[in-house]
């Protein structure tokens, strides 16, 4: 595959959007996690709020790993790549008390958050189109972290 972006241009792309893969893989697993293990009195809207930030993490893996392919630049998702590479913090093993829950959804969406806009910045003055996936991603994100946040008051 041959890419239309200059070398430079498209090793600051690559960069940004394999590291945004990583990121929004191990986010959708992470919330799963946490979705199969959330206890306490506010768990079903917890819960599904879980599958709201999957959907929304693994619609965008496969926007990025696309915009990744059409640019020439093969994605790499596999799971050792996921874990030397991840800004998401590991999730404790067992059941997680709601309030625990919605806490470690709001850190693991903000180290995204930030990492997403780090890479929005960085492939702006290179690549528009990249940089409008960053944008969409980011509005996203910073939506489910305002509602996580909104959980514990």
């Amino acid at each position: 595959m041959k890419s239309t972006l200059p070398n430079e241009a498209l090793r600051t792309v690559g960069e940004a959007l394999q590291g945004s893969l990583v990121d929004l893989i191990d986010l959708s697993l992470v919330a799963k996690q946490i979705h199969w293990n959330v206890v306490g009195p506010r768990f079903r809207s917890i819960h599904l709020q879980l599958d709201e930030v999957v959907d929304t993490a693994r619609s965008y893996t496969d926007t990025v790993a696309e915009r990744a392919s059409a640019l020439g630049i093969p994605p790499d998702g596999r799971s050792a790549t996921v874990f030397q590479g991840s800004a998401v913090s590991p999730v404790p093993e067992g059941w997680l008390p709601d309030s625990d829950a919605v806490r470690t959804m709001v850190a693991a969406l903000a180290s995204v958050i930030a990492k997403a806009r780090e890479r929005m910045a960085a492939v702006g003055p290179v690549d528009p189109v990249t940089e409008d996936i960053f944008i969409q991603l980011t509005g996203e994100l910073e939506k489910a972290h305002w509602m996580f946040q909104a959980e514990n008051g």
